[in-house]
């Protein structure tokens, strides 16, 4: 029998209570670093003061009033967002799929009133990850995640990454613009080469086509700089953005300069829930630990510290990795041992991680990780990486028996 709620995770035996900074406990007292944040969405850890504080204030004053009304939280949000950031203004809304759709539009739409009605095609590249909707599956294009949901959504166009003939190539007179994660996440933590970014910039000029960032995971002070495109020195006609904006309150935005933004009039899109007082209370509490000075300095030197450790890992034990890989908080360790018995191994010592693609162990913890928990990270996985070792012994020597 089909249990009540829907089955469309293989969830691990575990159920947690609470938190506090980079640490969970569970419900039967066992003690967990965690390393995956939620996937990347509980950017300032758990039980943050400030963030706890301001969602309970905002909670007992008003949480919803829908967007027929203004919301000074999401106006104040909105403004210092385009103070940060390359925009002139902000979208908000629930998701990170959702914050992606609205960039599509964003981009067609533009083309359209910009006189180029014809323009609806989106380049988007082989390994990325931009949602579960229909359109968002299809822009992804994997098809492993369309099997069962029928004709794709039309208007989407698939290129390798870092592959800028393959690029020009797939230039039509109907593209309307190209969508690209600075950070592959969900297929192994790729990094989009700095100068292809700036191809990609120059080609988009040339043809009139826009560039649309999609920064759901890489964003938010995840590699270090408040969005990952930033490294490469790159600016978007349009960004999304989602998961750890509110620190693990659901919420999703998209970022225009006003060349965009400006043909998104009233009634063109909208959101029931989208830009909440809640939401936004939660990420400006975000956005005063992200913008304060030298944090972001400090997610980068967390992130050298971690990626040693993986490095370690690596140099220890040539048997069961090959190579690390990412930036900031955004790292994977690729393994050489099917990587779900290294996440289960790490489990055991206490530590949650994520998987990918190309069988690699993700590592996005949350911003506010600790020297101390970075020192204890390594000595947790190395337990893992032993426990793992000595399983793969046995299952050996068990295999040899029975032959």
């Amino acid at each position: 029998m089909i249990p009540a709620l829907m089955p469309t995770y293989n969830r691990a035996d575990l159920a947690f209570e609470r938190g506090q900074g980079c640490w969970l406990y569970a419900v039967d007292g066992r003690r967990f670093l965690d390393l995956g944040a939620g996937i990347a969405t509980s950017s300032l850890g758990h039980d943050h003061p400030q963030l706890v504080s301001a969602i309970a204030q905002q909670a007992a004053r008003v949480m919803h009033v829908s967007n027929l009304y203004r919301v000074p939280q999401a106006e104040r949000l909105a403004e210092r967002l385009v103070a940060a950031s390359f925009a002139d203004s902000v979208f908000f809304c629930n998701s990170g799929a959702e914050a992606n759709e609205g960039m599509v539009k964003m981009i067609r739409r533009a083309q359209a009133h910009g006189g180029h009605p014809e323009r609806t095609r989106i380049i988007c590249f082989n390994g990325a990850f931009h949602g579960r909707t229909l359109a968002m599956l299809s822009a992804t294009g994997n098809p492993k995640y369309l099997d069962g949901f029928g004709p794709v959504v039309e208007g989407f166009d698939h290129v390798p990454m870092n592959d800028m003939n393959a690029v020009r190539a797939a230039i039509t007179p109907e593209t309307a613009g190209i969508m690209i994660e600075p950070v592959q996440g969900e297929s192994g933590v790729n990094i989009a080469d700095p100068r292809f970014m700036q191809e990609l910039r120059a080609v988009c000029d040339e043809f009139g086509l826009l560039l649309g960032m999609d920064e759901v995971q890489s964003g938010m002070g995840r590699t270090g700089r408040l969005f990952a495109h930033e490294w490469s020195g790159v600016t978007p006609d349009v960004l999304s953005t989602a998961k750890g904006i509110a620190g693990g309150f659901p919420m999703g935005a998209v970022l225009a300069t006003e060349a965009v933004a400006r043909y998104l009039t009233a009634g063109s899109h909208g959101t029931t829930f989208g830009g909440g007082p809640l939401a936004c209370a939660a990420a400006n509490v975000v956005l005063d630990v992200l913008l304060a000075p030298g944090f972001l300095n400090q997610v980068q030197t967390r992130g050298t510290q971690l990626a040693e450790v993986l490095d370690s890992l690596a140099g220890e034990f040539p048997d069961l990795f090959a190579q690390w890989r990412g930036i900031g908080l955004m790292l994977g360790l690729r393994c050489l041992a099917p990587v779900a018995l290294m996440q289960d191994a790490a489990m055991h010592e206490g530590v949650l991680t994520v998987t990918a693609g190309d069988n690699v162990l993700r590592l996005v913890p949350p911003l506010v990780l600790t020297e101390e928990d970075c020192a204890e990270a390594g000595r947790r996985l190395r337990r893992a990486a032993l426990r793992l070792r000595a399983h793969q012994a046995a299952a050996a020597q068990n295999a040899e028996s029975a032959a």
